[in-house]
Protein backbone atom coordinates (compact mmCIF):
# COMPACT_ATOMS: atom_id res chain seq x y z
CA UNK A 1 0.00 0.00 0.00
CA UNK A 2 1.16 3.36 -0.80
CA UNK A 3 0.42 6.90 -0.18
CA UNK A 4 -0.70 7.64 -3.61
CA UNK A 5 -3.65 5.78 -3.37
CA UNK A 6 -5.12 7.62 0.05
CA UNK A 7 -4.03 11.00 -1.33
CA UNK A 8 -5.70 11.16 -4.65
CA UNK A 9 -8.60 9.12 -2.30
CA UNK A 10 -8.75 12.74 -0.38
CA UNK A 11 -8.32 14.63 -3.27
CA UNK A 12 -11.72 13.25 -5.11
CA UNK A 13 -13.65 12.97 -1.84
CA UNK A 14 -12.75 16.83 -1.27
CA UNK A 15 -13.75 17.84 -4.99
CA UNK A 16 -17.01 15.63 -4.25
CA UNK A 17 -17.63 17.35 -1.38
CA UNK A 18 -17.36 20.53 -3.27
CA UNK A 19 -19.89 19.91 -6.03
CA UNK A 20 -22.38 18.80 -3.37
CA UNK A 21 -21.45 22.00 -1.51
CA UNK A 22 -22.10 23.63 -4.97
CA UNK A 23 -25.30 22.01 -5.20
CA UNK A 24 -26.49 22.73 -2.07
CA UNK A 25 -25.90 26.32 -2.19
CA UNK A 26 -28.04 26.83 -5.38
CA UNK A 27 -30.94 24.95 -4.23
CA UNK A 28 -32.64 28.32 -4.16
CA UNK A 29 -31.60 29.50 -7.86
CA UNK A 30 -33.83 30.04 -10.51
CA UNK A 31 -32.94 28.09 -13.43
CA UNK A 32 -29.99 26.44 -11.59
CA UNK A 33 -29.34 22.22 -13.07
CA UNK A 34 -26.99 20.21 -10.25
CA UNK A 35 -23.86 18.39 -10.96
CA UNK A 36 -22.28 15.60 -9.96
CA UNK A 37 -18.71 14.36 -9.63
CA UNK A 38 -17.96 10.96 -11.54
CA UNK A 39 -14.71 9.30 -10.80
CA UNK A 40 -12.42 6.87 -12.82
CA UNK A 41 -9.33 4.52 -11.07
CA UNK A 42 -6.13 5.21 -12.25
CA UNK A 43 -3.31 2.49 -12.83
CA UNK A 44 0.53 2.58 -13.26
CA UNK A 45 0.25 1.59 -16.66
CA UNK A 46 -2.33 1.21 -19.18
CA UNK A 47 -0.69 -1.86 -20.81
CA UNK A 48 -1.26 -5.25 -18.92
CA UNK A 49 -2.38 -8.99 -19.14
CA UNK A 50 -4.69 -10.52 -17.59
CA UNK A 51 -2.82 -13.14 -15.41
CA UNK A 52 -0.28 -9.83 -13.80
CA UNK A 53 -3.15 -7.42 -14.01
CA UNK A 54 -2.54 -3.51 -13.37
CA UNK A 55 -1.00 -1.83 -10.25
CA UNK A 56 -4.26 0.30 -9.22
CA UNK A 57 -2.63 4.09 -7.56
CA UNK A 58 -5.80 5.51 -6.82
CA UNK A 59 -8.85 7.80 -7.94
CA UNK A 60 -9.17 10.60 -10.54
CA UNK A 61 -12.18 13.03 -10.81
CA UNK A 62 -12.88 12.35 -14.38
CA UNK A 63 -15.55 14.98 -15.30
CA UNK A 64 -18.04 17.16 -13.47
CA UNK A 65 -21.25 16.60 -15.49
CA UNK A 66 -24.55 18.33 -15.23
CA UNK A 67 -27.62 17.24 -14.92
CA UNK A 68 -30.50 18.89 -17.50
CA UNK A 69 -33.51 17.29 -15.47
CA UNK A 70 -36.89 19.11 -15.43
CA UNK A 71 -36.79 21.27 -12.22
CA UNK A 72 -40.09 22.33 -10.73
CA UNK A 73 -42.26 25.23 -11.98
CA UNK A 74 -43.24 27.76 -9.35
CA UNK A 75 -46.06 29.35 -10.07
CA UNK A 76 -45.19 33.66 -8.99
CA UNK A 77 -48.00 35.76 -11.04
CA UNK A 78 -45.19 37.98 -12.54
CA UNK A 79 -46.09 38.49 -16.19
CA UNK A 80 -42.15 38.85 -17.15
CA UNK A 81 -40.88 35.81 -15.47
CA UNK A 82 -41.10 32.92 -17.96
CA UNK A 83 -40.44 29.19 -17.35
CA UNK A 84 -39.62 26.35 -19.69
CA UNK A 85 -41.84 22.94 -19.42
CA UNK A 86 -39.67 20.75 -21.44
CA UNK A 87 -36.17 21.20 -23.94
CA UNK A 88 -34.82 24.39 -24.47
CA UNK A 89 -32.97 27.69 -23.36
CA UNK A 90 -33.39 31.02 -23.61
CA UNK A 91 -30.77 32.62 -26.15
CA UNK A 92 -28.96 35.72 -24.65
CA UNK A 93 -27.15 38.53 -25.90
CA UNK A 94 -24.68 39.35 -23.46
CA UNK A 95 -23.56 42.90 -22.82
CA UNK A 96 -20.06 42.40 -24.67
CA UNK A 97 -22.15 41.12 -27.83
CA UNK A 98 -21.47 37.58 -27.56
CA UNK A 99 -24.39 34.72 -27.07
CA UNK A 100 -25.38 32.67 -24.15
CA UNK A 101 -28.17 30.34 -23.00
CA UNK A 102 -29.69 29.69 -19.56
CA UNK A 103 -32.91 28.55 -18.49
CA UNK A 104 -33.53 30.65 -15.93
CA UNK A 105 -36.81 33.34 -16.95
CA UNK A 106 -36.65 35.98 -14.42
CA UNK A 107 -36.92 38.63 -16.96
CA UNK A 108 -37.13 42.61 -16.29
CA UNK A 109 -37.37 45.74 -18.96
CA UNK A 110 -34.70 47.86 -18.62
CA UNK A 111 -35.15 51.96 -19.57
CA UNK A 112 -34.76 51.28 -22.86
CA UNK A 113 -37.59 48.59 -23.35
CA UNK A 114 -35.31 45.65 -24.17
CA UNK A 115 -36.34 42.56 -22.34
CA UNK A 116 -33.45 41.76 -20.04
CA UNK A 117 -31.90 39.14 -17.49
CA UNK A 118 -30.44 40.35 -14.22
CA UNK A 119 -27.01 40.81 -15.69
CA UNK A 120 -27.80 43.00 -18.33
CA UNK A 121 -28.04 40.57 -21.25
CA UNK A 122 -30.93 40.74 -23.74
CA UNK A 123 -33.52 37.99 -24.10
CA UNK A 124 -33.71 37.16 -28.19
CA UNK A 125 -36.98 36.38 -30.23
CA UNK A 126 -38.51 36.96 -33.45
CA UNK A 127 -40.02 39.98 -34.72
CA UNK A 128 -44.22 39.79 -35.64
CA UNK A 129 -46.16 41.39 -37.99
CA UNK A 130 -48.58 43.58 -35.80
CA UNK A 131 -50.50 43.35 -38.38
CA UNK A 132 -51.00 39.10 -39.32
CA UNK A 133 -48.99 38.18 -36.22
CA UNK A 134 -46.91 36.25 -38.15
CA UNK A 135 -43.03 36.17 -37.53
CA UNK A 136 -41.01 38.92 -40.06
CA UNK A 137 -37.84 37.47 -39.71
CA UNK A 138 -36.21 33.82 -38.87
CA UNK A 139 -32.96 35.46 -37.25
CA UNK A 140 -33.53 36.14 -33.74
CA UNK A 141 -32.74 39.88 -32.40
CA UNK A 142 -33.13 41.62 -28.79
CA UNK A 143 -37.14 41.83 -27.79
CA UNK A 144 -38.19 46.19 -27.53
CA UNK A 145 -40.96 47.13 -26.47
CA UNK A 146 -41.96 50.79 -26.66
CA UNK A 147 -42.16 51.77 -23.30
CA UNK A 148 -40.43 55.49 -23.74
CA UNK A 149 -42.46 56.59 -26.83
CA UNK A 150 -46.10 55.80 -27.72
CA UNK A 151 -46.91 53.71 -30.57
CA UNK A 152 -48.03 55.92 -33.67
CA UNK A 153 -51.46 56.15 -34.74
CA UNK A 154 -52.86 53.78 -37.81
CA UNK A 155 -55.12 55.70 -40.08
CA UNK A 156 -58.42 53.52 -40.80
CA UNK A 157 -58.29 51.60 -44.22
CA UNK A 158 -60.77 48.53 -43.62
CA UNK A 159 -63.85 48.51 -41.51
CA UNK A 160 -66.93 45.60 -41.16
CA UNK A 161 -70.47 46.51 -39.95
CA UNK A 162 -72.97 44.15 -39.96
CA UNK A 163 -76.48 44.39 -39.17
CA UNK A 164 -79.96 43.33 -40.51
CA UNK A 165 -82.38 45.64 -42.17
CA UNK A 166 -86.38 44.60 -41.52
CA UNK A 167 -87.63 42.49 -44.00
CA UNK A 168 -91.24 44.02 -43.72
CA UNK A 169 -90.33 47.36 -44.03
CA UNK A 170 -91.96 49.56 -46.71
CA UNK A 171 -90.27 51.97 -49.19
CA UNK A 172 -88.59 55.40 -47.76
CA UNK A 173 -90.88 57.38 -49.61
CA UNK A 174 -94.18 56.13 -48.60
CA UNK A 175 -97.13 55.63 -50.47
CA UNK A 176 -99.69 58.68 -50.33
CA UNK A 177 -102.46 56.91 -52.56
CA UNK A 178 -102.35 53.48 -50.40
CA UNK A 179 -105.12 52.61 -48.07
CA UNK A 180 -104.76 54.00 -45.64
CA UNK A 181 -101.84 55.91 -46.86
CA UNK A 182 -98.25 54.82 -46.23
CA UNK A 183 -96.36 57.97 -44.45
CA UNK A 184 -92.62 58.08 -45.72
CA UNK A 185 -89.59 56.71 -42.93
CA UNK A 186 -87.22 59.07 -41.73
CA UNK A 187 -83.39 58.15 -42.95
CA UNK A 188 -82.44 58.06 -39.63
CA UNK A 189 -85.00 55.10 -38.82
CA UNK A 190 -82.27 52.60 -39.96
CA UNK A 191 -78.85 53.61 -39.20
CA UNK A 192 -75.77 53.60 -37.17
CA UNK A 193 -71.84 55.12 -36.95
CA UNK A 194 -68.62 54.44 -36.70
CA UNK A 195 -65.33 56.07 -35.66
CA UNK A 196 -62.47 56.13 -38.02
CA UNK A 197 -59.03 57.54 -37.76
CA UNK A 198 -56.92 59.60 -39.69
CA UNK A 199 -53.09 59.66 -39.99
CA UNK A 200 -52.69 61.68 -36.65
CA UNK A 201 -54.96 59.47 -34.97
CA UNK A 202 -57.99 61.98 -34.79
CA UNK A 203 -61.02 60.50 -34.60
CA UNK A 204 -63.53 60.89 -37.08
CA UNK A 205 -67.39 59.75 -37.16
CA UNK A 206 -69.15 58.14 -40.38
CA UNK A 207 -72.68 57.61 -40.44
CA UNK A 208 -74.60 55.17 -42.70
CA UNK A 209 -78.24 55.60 -43.10
CA UNK A 210 -80.29 53.21 -45.13
CA UNK A 211 -83.28 53.47 -47.11
CA UNK A 212 -85.65 51.32 -48.84
CA UNK A 213 -85.94 52.28 -52.27
CA UNK A 214 -87.69 49.19 -54.07
CA UNK A 215 -87.97 45.27 -53.53
CA UNK A 216 -84.88 44.15 -51.53
CA UNK A 217 -83.13 47.35 -52.42
CA UNK A 218 -81.83 49.50 -49.82
CA UNK A 219 -79.85 52.85 -50.70
CA UNK A 220 -76.98 54.02 -48.50
CA UNK A 221 -75.97 57.56 -47.78
CA UNK A 222 -73.68 59.01 -44.86
CA UNK A 223 -75.86 62.33 -43.95
CA UNK A 224 -79.19 63.62 -43.53
CA UNK A 225 -80.91 65.95 -46.05
CA UNK A 226 -81.07 69.60 -43.91
CA UNK A 227 -83.19 72.20 -46.42
CA UNK A 228 -82.42 74.80 -43.58
CA UNK A 229 -78.94 75.00 -44.18
CA UNK A 230 -77.13 77.74 -46.32
CA UNK A 231 -77.03 76.32 -49.76
CA UNK A 232 -79.63 73.68 -48.35
CA UNK A 233 -78.47 69.90 -47.89
CA UNK A 234 -79.80 66.91 -50.22
CA UNK A 235 -77.99 64.31 -49.90
CA UNK A 236 -77.12 61.50 -52.64
CA UNK A 237 -76.52 58.07 -52.37
CA UNK A 238 -73.02 56.75 -51.79
CA UNK A 239 -74.14 52.94 -52.27
CA UNK A 240 -76.66 50.61 -52.62
CA UNK A 241 -77.41 47.46 -51.27
CA UNK A 242 -79.09 44.28 -52.66
CA UNK A 243 -80.84 40.89 -51.03
CA UNK A 244 -81.78 38.25 -52.32
CA UNK A 245 -85.14 36.52 -51.40
CA UNK A 246 -83.41 34.67 -48.62
CA UNK A 247 -82.44 37.66 -46.83
CA UNK A 248 -78.57 37.59 -48.21
CA UNK A 249 -76.67 40.25 -49.59
CA UNK A 250 -75.86 39.76 -53.21
CA UNK A 251 -74.18 43.51 -54.22
CA UNK A 252 -73.18 46.53 -52.89
CA UNK A 253 -70.61 45.70 -50.57
CA UNK A 254 -67.73 46.42 -50.23
CA UNK A 255 -68.49 50.17 -50.05
CA UNK A 256 -66.03 52.16 -50.84
CA UNK A 257 -66.37 55.98 -48.62
CA UNK A 258 -64.39 58.80 -48.97
CA UNK A 259 -63.65 60.23 -45.08
CA UNK A 260 -62.85 64.32 -44.72
CA UNK A 261 -60.71 64.60 -41.14
CA UNK A 262 -61.39 68.76 -41.19
CA UNK A 263 -64.82 68.50 -39.00
CA UNK A 264 -63.05 66.55 -36.25
CA UNK A 265 -59.04 67.71 -37.09
CA UNK A 266 -59.04 71.24 -37.98
CA UNK A 267 -55.61 72.19 -36.74
CA UNK A 268 -54.14 71.23 -40.55
CA UNK A 269 -55.73 68.11 -40.70
CA UNK A 270 -54.58 65.31 -43.01
CA UNK A 271 -56.22 64.89 -46.55
CA UNK A 272 -58.87 63.17 -47.26
CA UNK A 273 -58.61 59.41 -47.10
CA UNK A 274 -60.46 55.80 -48.53
CA UNK A 275 -62.41 53.68 -46.66
CA UNK A 276 -63.37 50.34 -47.36
CA UNK A 277 -66.89 49.17 -45.44
CA UNK A 278 -67.35 45.34 -45.43
CA UNK A 279 -71.13 45.20 -45.28
CA UNK A 280 -71.13 41.15 -46.44
CA UNK A 281 -72.40 40.14 -42.95
CA UNK A 282 -75.72 42.02 -43.24
CA UNK A 283 -78.81 40.45 -44.02
CA UNK A 284 -82.56 41.36 -44.66
CA UNK A 285 -84.57 39.23 -42.45
CA UNK A 286 -88.39 40.22 -41.02
CA UNK A 287 -86.86 40.80 -37.55
CA UNK A 288 -86.41 44.74 -36.45
CA UNK A 289 -83.52 46.41 -37.51
CA UNK A 290 -79.89 45.65 -35.14
CA UNK A 291 -76.64 45.74 -35.49
CA UNK A 292 -74.26 42.59 -34.59
CA UNK A 293 -70.35 44.03 -35.92
CA UNK A 294 -68.69 47.82 -35.78
CA UNK A 295 -65.27 47.36 -36.33
CA UNK A 296 -62.16 49.30 -38.12
CA UNK A 297 -58.62 48.33 -38.15
CA UNK A 298 -57.66 52.21 -37.21
CA UNK A 299 -56.17 53.44 -33.78
CA UNK A 300 -54.43 56.64 -31.87
CA UNK A 301 -51.51 56.56 -30.45
CA UNK A 302 -50.76 54.73 -27.03
CA UNK A 303 -48.86 53.91 -24.84
CA UNK A 304 -47.36 50.32 -23.35
CA UNK A 305 -49.81 49.54 -20.34
CA UNK A 306 -49.24 45.50 -20.46
CA UNK A 307 -47.28 42.45 -21.45
CA UNK A 308 -48.91 38.88 -22.14
CA UNK A 309 -46.87 35.83 -22.99
CA UNK A 310 -48.57 32.75 -24.46
CA UNK A 311 -46.99 29.00 -24.06
CA UNK A 312 -45.83 29.34 -28.01
CA UNK A 313 -43.84 31.87 -26.75
CA UNK A 314 -45.56 35.04 -28.59
CA UNK A 315 -45.72 38.21 -27.21
CA UNK A 316 -49.07 39.79 -27.22
CA UNK A 317 -49.21 44.05 -25.77
CA UNK A 318 -51.88 46.00 -24.55
CA UNK A 319 -51.99 49.58 -25.16
CA UNK A 320 -53.86 53.05 -23.69
CA UNK A 321 -55.79 52.89 -27.02
CA UNK A 322 -57.29 49.62 -26.12
CA UNK A 323 -54.74 48.56 -29.24
CA UNK A 324 -53.88 44.38 -28.33
CA UNK A 325 -51.45 43.28 -30.78
CA UNK A 326 -48.00 40.69 -31.19
CA UNK A 327 -45.07 42.33 -30.70
CA UNK A 328 -42.64 39.11 -31.13
CA UNK A 329 -41.97 35.95 -30.30
CA UNK A 330 -39.62 34.14 -27.90
CA UNK A 331 -37.12 32.26 -29.42
CA UNK A 332 -35.52 28.86 -28.01
CA UNK A 333 -32.36 26.95 -28.76
CA UNK A 334 -31.61 23.43 -28.29
CA UNK A 335 -28.23 21.12 -27.95
CA UNK A 336 -27.21 17.91 -29.57
CA UNK A 337 -25.33 17.11 -26.50
CA UNK A 338 -26.65 19.24 -23.60
CA UNK A 339 -23.66 17.84 -21.15
CA UNK A 340 -21.16 19.70 -23.74
CA UNK A 341 -22.19 23.26 -22.67
CA UNK A 342 -19.76 25.09 -20.70
CA UNK A 343 -20.93 27.21 -17.48
CA UNK A 344 -20.14 30.39 -17.40
CA UNK A 345 -22.02 31.34 -13.70
CA UNK A 346 -24.67 33.52 -14.24
CA UNK A 347 -26.97 30.81 -14.87
CA UNK A 348 -25.69 31.23 -18.37
CA UNK A 349 -24.16 28.48 -20.59
CA UNK A 350 -22.47 28.68 -23.69
CA UNK A 351 -21.61 26.49 -27.03
CA UNK A 352 -18.48 24.54 -27.83
CA UNK A 353 -17.62 21.86 -29.70
CA UNK A 354 -18.34 19.20 -27.43
CA UNK A 355 -22.30 20.32 -27.53
CA UNK A 356 -22.53 21.18 -31.20
CA UNK A 357 -24.11 24.41 -32.67
CA UNK A 358 -27.57 25.56 -31.77
CA UNK A 359 -30.61 24.24 -33.14
CA UNK A 360 -33.03 27.47 -32.99
CA UNK A 361 -36.60 27.51 -32.66
CA UNK A 362 -40.25 28.95 -30.90
CA UNK A 363 -41.78 27.43 -28.00
CA UNK A 364 -43.99 23.81 -28.70
CA UNK A 365 -42.23 24.11 -32.37
CA UNK A 366 -40.91 20.25 -33.13
CA UNK A 367 -39.62 18.51 -29.90
CA UNK A 368 -39.24 22.68 -28.33
CA UNK A 369 -40.64 22.51 -24.83
CA UNK A 370 -43.59 25.18 -24.01
CA UNK A 371 -43.36 28.40 -22.04
CA UNK A 372 -45.07 29.14 -18.40
CA UNK A 373 -45.83 33.07 -18.30
CA UNK A 374 -45.82 34.04 -14.64
CA UNK A 375 -44.08 31.28 -13.40
CA UNK A 376 -40.20 30.20 -13.07
CA UNK A 377 -38.24 26.74 -13.44
CA UNK A 378 -36.88 25.83 -9.77
CA UNK A 379 -33.06 24.29 -8.76
CA UNK A 380 -33.54 20.81 -9.73
CA UNK A 381 -31.27 20.20 -6.84
CA UNK A 382 -32.31 17.10 -4.53
CA UNK A 383 -31.59 18.71 -0.96
CA UNK A 384 -32.46 15.22 0.75
CA UNK A 385 -30.05 13.51 -1.58
CA UNK A 386 -27.13 15.91 -1.51
CA UNK A 387 -27.25 15.60 1.89
CA UNK A 388 -27.18 12.23 2.07
CA UNK A 389 -24.17 12.59 -0.89
CA UNK A 390 -22.48 14.33 1.67
CA UNK A 391 -22.41 11.87 3.91
CA UNK A 392 -21.07 9.43 1.97
CA UNK A 393 -18.64 11.91 0.64
CA UNK A 394 -17.16 12.33 4.48
CA UNK A 395 -17.18 8.73 5.14
CA UNK A 396 -15.14 8.39 1.87
CA UNK A 397 -13.23 10.99 3.29
CA UNK A 398 -12.45 9.82 6.48
CA UNK A 399 -11.90 5.91 4.61
CA UNK A 400 -8.83 7.29 3.05
CA UNK A 401 -7.33 9.61 5.55
CA UNK A 402 -7.30 6.34 7.72
CA UNK A 403 -4.76 4.45 4.33
CA UNK A 404 -2.71 6.89 4.82
CA UNK A 405 -2.36 6.69 8.29
CA UNK A 406 -2.19 3.03 8.29
CA UNK A 407 0.46 3.17 5.87
CA UNK A 408 2.70 5.56 8.05
CA UNK A 409 1.90 3.27 10.72
CA UNK A 410 3.63 0.59 8.68
CA UNK A 411 6.65 2.59 7.71
CA UNK A 412 7.27 3.61 11.32
CA UNK A 413 7.59 0.14 11.48
CA UNK A 414 9.88 -0.55 9.34
CA UNK A 415 11.98 2.52 9.86
CA UNK A 416 12.51 1.05 13.42
CA UNK A 417 13.32 -2.77 12.41
CA UNK A 418 17.02 -3.15 14.34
Amino acid sequence: MGFQQGLSGLNASSKNLDVIGHNIANSSTVGFKASRAEFAEMVATAIGTASTGNAGIGVQVDAIAQQFTQGNITVTGNNMDLAINGDGFFKIQQPDGSYAYTRAGNFKLDNQGYVVTNNAGKVLGYPVDPDTGLRSSSTPEPLVFPTGAPIPAKQTENARISFNLDARATDAAGDPTATPPIDPTPRSTYGTSINVYDSQGVATTVSLYFEKNGSNTWDVYTELDDPGATPPVVATPVGQLVFDGTGKITSGSPLSLSVDPASANPNNPPTSFTVSVDLSGSTQFGTKWSVSESTQDGYTAGQLTGINIGNDGTIMTSYSNGVTRAEGQIALASFRNTQGLADIGNNLWVETYASGQPTMGAPTDGAFGSLRSGALEDSNVDLTAELVNMMTAQRAYQANAQTIKTQDQIMSTLVNLR
